[in-house]
C-alpha cells in the first residue's frame, strides 16, 4: 500500500456560502456503506457496495479517476468533496464524488469533507 500526504482545497461551490458548511473528517468505510443505496452510486459501486474496477467505471469516470489519483500522488492539494444527506436518510456526494471515491480505491479511510451545518449531527456516526 502507498502512502499519501493529502492536502485539501475548499470546494469552489461552497467559496459564497461558506459560513453554511462545516469541514470535517470522515470515516470513508461508513459513508461508502449508506451512500450504497444512493441513485447515484451505481457508476462507482458494485451492487455489494465495493468501488468498481477502473477498466469497469465509465469513461468519463476513469479519466476523472487518473486526474485525482495523478494529483494526490504528486502532493497537489484535492478538492473536497461535499457531502450531504439524501431523502432516505443516507450520505449522499453533492460535488468531488470522483476524489472520494478514488482517495477510498487507495486504501485511505479518512477523508476531509465538507457538510452542511444543519446537518453535523446526522454525520456524528461518520466522524
Amino acid at each position: 500500500m502507498v502512502s499519501f500526504n493529502l492536502s485539501y482545497s475548499d470546494n469552489k461551490l461552497i467559496k459564497s456560502k461558506g459560513d453554511a458548511y462545516l469541514t470535517v473528517d470522515v470515516q470513508i468505510p461508513l459513508v461508502l456503506e449508506s451512500w450504497k443505496i444512493s441513485l447515484f452510486s451505481f457508476e462507482w459501486l458494485t451492487p455489494d457496495g465495493k468501488i468498481r474496477a477502473l477498466e469497469d467505471l465509465p469513461e468519463i469516470e476513469q479519466e476523472k479517476y487518473s486526474k485525482v489519483l495523478n494529483s494526490v500522488k504528486s502532493g497537489e492539494a484535492v478538492e473536497r468533496p461535499i457531502l450531504g444527506i439524501g431523502i432516505m436518510d443516507n450520505v449522499e456526494i453533492g460535488s468531488r464524488r470522483d476524489v472520494l471515491l478514488t482517495i477510498a480505491d487507495q486504501h485511505i479511510d479518512v477523508i476531509s469533507v465538507h457538510i452542511p451545518k444543519m446537518n453535523e449531527k446526522d454525520f456524528m456516526p461518520y466522524i
